[in-house]
Formats: structure tokens, C-alpha cells, sequence
């Protein structure tokens, strides 16, 4: 790339959706490198073999209800490294086991090493019978930033490389919709949400590849009564919370994982390497934790239960 490139991309305004997108999972995205997210943050799944456990118990009382088909699907969105998928797998009673086909739907290569039975893919499956299941997962769903002007206006948030925001054109159609019912900014000057609509739509894909059984997510939450003034855009990088930033730094591993706004106040506007919003998604909405190792936060588990069909 030339230098007049470089400087052009370096000064490009842009929604943090698309910001998001590039810095999260383009060719030199956080969740494309070989280090994974467990080497900046702990979920469920990395701090005890219990989760794994529970999980797999759910797909065994899915698997009763399901009477116990000759092919039992269990769909681990956002796998990472594999590392639920493999943790179910092993914790399955044998005869069960048997009969589980098991996927890791994950944009980052195939570990290696990673037990042959899992199935690793770009793109979740379609006709699953069985359970899907989305740890920590919609919360990595890239989403616009609005916040309201002088004027009470809702606006897009727009942000550069270097982390530095201004105020772009207005929020309107659908996501004016959206803020309208989910998250309804009064209109006093720097109140911020976060448009959570590519959450809804997001979801509703992947449920839609469900023919039979039980769809669940966990996430941490904010309910639309008690929606954090600012947001909760905060970047977090090797365990520690740092400022906003959505860059790519070629040498050491950028993160992005959103989580809680970091006060009561107005969250920093500089520079970070890790950021990401959680605005709500569907009825309760939902919003981003502390990935942070040290965290102590409260985990709240926020389940979309697709209805488990009876069997032929």
C-alpha cells in the first residue's frame, strides 16, 4: 500500500459497524490470529470443565425430547479454537456420543490437533436436529454507535483508525425503528446506544437453520429499563481494559471484545486496540461483559429457546 493510501485510510470517517467488522475479522482481524481470543480473555468455557459438562447434559435432554434420533446435531456458533466443542464431545455418555455430529462454526483455521469427529465450517450447518448453541457469541456482532446532539438528534457515530469519533447523519428507517423501541435515547445532548438490529438479524439466521430441537444464547445483559447512559463500547487488550481503537496493529494482537461502559461517565475517546459494542438483540436485549480475566462481574445467561418438535 502507498503512503497516500496508508494516509487516506488513516483519515477515513466511518460508522463503528463497519469499523468493527474490518478490525474483528478482516484479513488481519483479532479473531483471525493464531493466538485466539483466550489469550486476551476468559469465557465460561476457558475457566472450568463444568461448563462443558452442563452443555453437554442440555444436549442429552435435548436428545430425550428430540426420541433420540440416529443423527444428534450440536452446533457450537463462534467456537474459537474449539475448545466447548471438544469439551461436550468428551463429556457425552457413549452411546450418545455415537450418535452426535458435532460442528464448530468459527471464520478463523481449523486448530490442529482438534479431535477428528468436529466438523469445522465458515458457516453454520442447515437442517440441524439437536442443539445450537451461541456462547458469548451476538455480543461479537459488529453495530453502529448513535448518540444524540445539541439539537436532540440521535446521530451515527462515525470513528478513524485512530480512534477519534464525530457525529455523522442522523439515524433513520429501520434502526430509527429499532432505537425507538429497544433502546429510546432521551433527547438531552451525549446520551449514546448501540443499534443492535445486525443482532436480530443475525440471530434469526441462525435459528432459521434449526429443523428440529433447541436454540440457546448466552451473553451478559442490560435490560431496556436500565440501559447504560453512554453505551458500553470499552476495548480490553492481554486482560486489561484499555481506551477505544478500531486498528489492526501489525505486531502484537489487537482485541476487541465489548464490555460494560468502564464508569458512570463518559467513556474515553482515545485510542485503544479493542473495542466492541453490545447493543440489545430480539426481546431482552443484550449487552456486553468484562472479558477482562480478573473480572468479577455478574454472568447473566439470556437463552432463545427455538420450540423442540416431537418426532415423526
Amino acid at each position: 500500500m502507498c503512503r497516500e493510501d496508508r494516509e487516506d485510510r488513516e483519515d477515513r470517517w466511518r460508522g463503528w459497524r463497519p469499523a468493527a467488522e474490518e478490525a474483528l475479522y478482516g484479513p488481519d482481524g483479532f479473531y483471525r490470529g493464531p493466538a485466539g481470543p483466550a489469550a486476551h480473555f476468559r469465557t465460561s468455557v476457558h475457566a472450568s470443565a463444568l461448563f462443558a459438562r452442563a452443555v453437554a447434559r442440555l444436549l442429552c435432554r435435548v436428545d430425550s425430547a428430540l426420541g433420540r434420533p440416529a443423527r444428534l446435531d450440536f452446533v457450537d456458533m463462534a467456537a474459537g479454537r474449539g475448545e466447548l466443542v471438544a469439551g461436550v464431545l468428551d463429556a457425552l455418555p457413549a452411546d450418545v456420543a455415537a450418535r452426535t455430529r458435532a460442528y464448530a462454526v468459527e471464520i478463523a483455521g481449523r486448530p490442529a490437533g482438534l479431535d477428528h469427529r468436529i466438523e469445522w465450517l465458515a458457516r453454520p450447518p442447515r437442517g440441524v436436529t439437536g442443539l445450537l448453541f451461541a456462547n458469548e457469541w451476538l455480543d461479537n456482532v459488529p453495530v453502529e454507535v448513535a448518540e444524540v446532539d445539541a439539537d436532540g438528534v440521535a446521530r451515527r457515530v462515525l470513528v478513524r483508525r485512530d480512534g477519534a469519533e464525530r457525529l455523522g447523519e442522523p439515524v433513520t428507517g429501520a434502526e430509527a425503528d429499532w432505537l425507538a423501541r429497544w433502546w429510546p435515547l432521551p433527547a438531552q445532548e451525549g446520551l449514546r446506544a448501540e443499534i443492535g438490529l445486525p443482532r436480530d438479524t443475525a440471530w434469526a439466521s441462525v435459528v432459521a437453520t434449526l429443523d428440529r430441537g433447541l436454540a440457546v444464547a448466552v451473553d451478559y445483559a442490560h435490560t431496556r429499563e436500565s440501559r447504560p447512559p453512554f453505551g458500553t463500547l470499552t476495548g480490553f487488550r492481554e486482560g486489561r481494559e484499555t481506551a477505544r481503537c478500531p486498528t489492526v496493529p501489525a505486531t502484537s494482537p489487537p482485541t476487541w471484545p465489548w464490555t460494560r461502559a468502564r464508569r458512570r461517565g463518559r467513556p474515553p475517546r482515545g485510542c485503544s486496540v479493542s473495542a466492541r459494542r453490545c447493543a440489545p438483540w430480539g426481546s431482552p436485549a443484550h449487552a456486553p461483559r468484562s472479558r477482562s480475566p480478573r473480572a468479577t462481574r455478574r454472568h447473566t445467561c439470556a437463552p432463545w429457546r427455538a420450540p423442540v418438535r416431537p418426532p415423526n
